[in-house]
């Protein structure tokens, strides 16, 4: 990696050769300054083709001002984040701020200014193209010659269809700005400082809370890509089965990294940190250290899922024996956490409370821990007391969309004591974990962790799965694994 240059970049066209003489730049010559100021040829794009989203961001812009009128709102993507030194973070926009704009730059905000005759006009504030007079696109570490070229604020216009304007004029527009404002918080510190006397905390959650309620129900272009990410998490998941025998050589890493090839090659990237969990690392629910053995004879939890280029993810769970056939016992826990997924599927289904499919799963865990004698009966009993959890530990599943546990700060009653309605795309995932030092089990049972979880869209008459390219049933996932080995 190239070293990077002196980031205070000044304003004033003639600045660098002056900083040069102040020893800011040493090394350049007042001819470099010159020379790197010409001779460029224009590269302006012209006629560019609105994003695919740019009607449904145009729409769910349209139903934010009706619901806050009068109102200033105030929406940033965010900023770069220092991973150690010099060296950045890869940056994800806000999903707030790309869920309204289909933007994915970092440092960008939109702002929706009350419009004279009702409702508002949108302006989206962002960094323009790196300044070839002043010698920014070369001497700064984020100039287009260091990483890349941005767009122009007028080919932002036209792949956004929103106004653009340069985001560093924003603080001082805010700054003077009157009216109630709002403004999504925990994003961009910079902006934060300029509204510290016009918003309130409140007020802020408020505006909050309705963007992540209105990510509840997918419009038609969500649904694609949601399908778009199951469909390349289950290439990516028989990319793994086929590298098995490379991962017994080396660790978990291995598997981590043939997924992520998968997620980067089709998509933006993994929508979570990727569960590579073999043998007894799967009955710790967020293993993501993935650093340990890969062994025949074990189990391999694999938790993970790719997240489109629009940033949609899939999150999708398969339990699978390492050798590729399961053993009596593994067979028989897998095959009870299997036929709790299937009655929670069941009841995912419009009308349906959200809270049913969990209940579902749970009941028939808990049967089954009854029945093999691990916890005393009846089932009733149990239920109440919540004994099973133990066991199960974790609920049935969760909203999906742009993040992985998407839509987390809408309102209790909309949520989990809401109604499912068709649109709504949710995880079933129930699991069995029996942990390595549970004395209250049968020592065969210690170090078994199993969970299956799947994509599940809501439609008028019942439910989708969106992962169903991946097989479920114990006698189909040996096939299938015993197919893509060869």
């Amino acid at each position: 990696m190239a070293e990077e240059p002196n980031p205070e970049i000044p304003e004033a066209e003639d600045e660098p050769i002056k900083q040069r003489k102040n020893g800011l730049y040493p090394g350049v010559s007042d001819e470099l300054a010159e020379s790197m100021r010409t001779g460029w040829a224009d590269t302006e794009l012209h006629g560019l083709e609105p994003i695919p989203q740019a009607a449904h961001t145009a729409a769910r812009r349209a139903a934010l001002s009706r619901r806050f009128p009068g109102e200033r709102l105030v929406i940033p993507a965010g900023n770069l984040k220092t991973r150690s030194n010099d060296t950045e973070y890869a940056f994800r926009a806000s999903t707030e701020y790309a869920y309204l704009t289909g933007d994915q730059t970092h440092d960008g905000v939109l702002v929706l200014e009350p419009a004279a005759g009702g409702g508002h006009d949108a302006t989206v504030y962002l960094l323009p193209r790196s300044d070839r007079e002043n010698g920014e696109f070369w001497l700064d570490g984020q100039g287009e010659l260091w990483v890349g070229r941005r767009h122009s604020l007028t080919e932002a216009e036209q792949l956004l269809g929103i106004p653009a304007k340069d985001v560093r004029e924003l603080t001082a527009h805010l700054a003077e700005a009157t009216g109630p404002v709002r403004n999504v918080r925990g994003h961009d510190a910079g902006i934060e400082a300029a509204l510290t006397d016009k918003v309130t905390a409140e007020r802020d959650e408020e505006l909050r809370v309705y963007l992540s309620e209105a990510r509840l129900v997918k419009d038609e272009f969500e649904i694609a890509e949601l399908q778009r990410a199951c469909d390349s998490t289950a290439r990516g998941f028989e990319d793994v089965v086929r590298v098995l025998d490379k991962a017994e050589a080396t660790s978990e890493r291995y598997i981590e990294g043939t997924f992520f090839l998968r997620a980067r090659v089709e998509g933006n990237d993994i929508g979570y940190g990727s569960i590579c969990a073999a043998g007894p690392h799967a009955t710790t629910l967020h293993w993501v250290r993935n650093d340990g053995a890969v062994r025949s004879g074990e189990l391999l939890l694999l938790d993970a899922g790719v997240e489109t280029t629009h940033l949609y993810t899939a999150d999708v769970t398969r339990t699978l024996p390492i050798n590729g056939r399961f053993t009596e016992l593994q067979r028989k826990i897998y095959d009870a956490v299997h036929d709790a997924q299937e009655a929670g599927i069941a009841a995912v289904k419009p009308g349906a409370k959200y809270r049913d499919f969990h209940d579902a799963a749970q009941r028939v865990l808990t049967e089954r821990l009854v029945e093999w004698g691990l916890v005393e009966g009846p089932v009733e009993r149990v239920l109440e007391l919540g004994l099973q959890r133990r066991w199960t530990l974790h609920g049935t599943g969760h909203m999906l969309g742009m993040d992985v546990h998407d839509c987390a700060v809408a309102r209790t009653e909309t949520y989990v004591d809401g109604t499912l309605e068709p649109g709504m795309c949710l995880t079933v995932e129930p699991g069995l974990y029996f942990q390595a030092d549970d004395l209250t089990v049968p020592e065969e049972y210690r170090g078994i962790g199993v969970r299956i979880e799947d994509d599940i869209l809501v439609t008028e008459d019942g439910n989708r799965n969106l992962s169903a390219g991946l097989p479920r049933r114990s006698d189909e996932v040996e096939e299938w694994m015993a197919r893509l080995k060869g």
